[in-house]
């Protein structure tokens, strides 16, 4: 089992570097984690934000894994539990791959060029947060679901 997390930017703040590897570290025991970045595109006031969004998709797509189950974070996607995560997780690993890939796009989203090359989309709120945060978040669900998926404790 594996899980890619591809996205745009890099972690520049060490408080969410730290963050990442502690559930990177925690995660592992479950399964292989990896980590695609591509830069972000400049925005300027020259360029339109669809332009913007197409250029990082592009390079997203590029990285993008073959034969993986890849999942958009997505204002448009489903919103899920943290029990329901976990099942669709299990569901995935059990009947249509054993590679998952989440997409994280830059701070204007993802292009619609990606979105329909993704097999789901998961909305994680109706808020909006920086993407180099949503990573962290990201890991904390994906711990917790395995924590879920062993019937092993862990907070609420």
């Amino acid at each position: 089992m594996r899980i890619t997390i591809l996205s745009v930017g890099n972690i520049k703040e060490k408080y969410l570097k730290d963050a990442i590897l502690e559930y990177s570290k925690r995660i592992s025991k479950f399964c292989k984690v990896e980590f695609i970045s591509v830069p972000d595109e400049v925005i300027s006031d020259n360029t339109s934000e669809t332009d913007i969004k197409n250029k990082e998709a592009l390079k997203l797509l590029a990285k993008l894994p073959e034969n993986s189950y890849k999942i958009a974070l997505n204002l448009k996607g489903e919103m899920l539990t943290s029990p329901e995560l976990a099942e669709k997780i299990s569901h995935i690993f059990s009947y249509y791959n054993s590679h998952i890939v989440f997409v994280i796009g830059g701070s204007l989203g993802l292009g619609d060029e990606l979105l329909k090359k993704m097999d789901y989309h998961l909305c994680f709120s109706k808020m909006t947060f920086p993407h180099q945060l949503m990573q962290v978040i990201l890991l904390e669900q994906i711990y917790r679901s395995f924590k879920i998926i062993n019937h092993e404790t862990y907070h609420k």
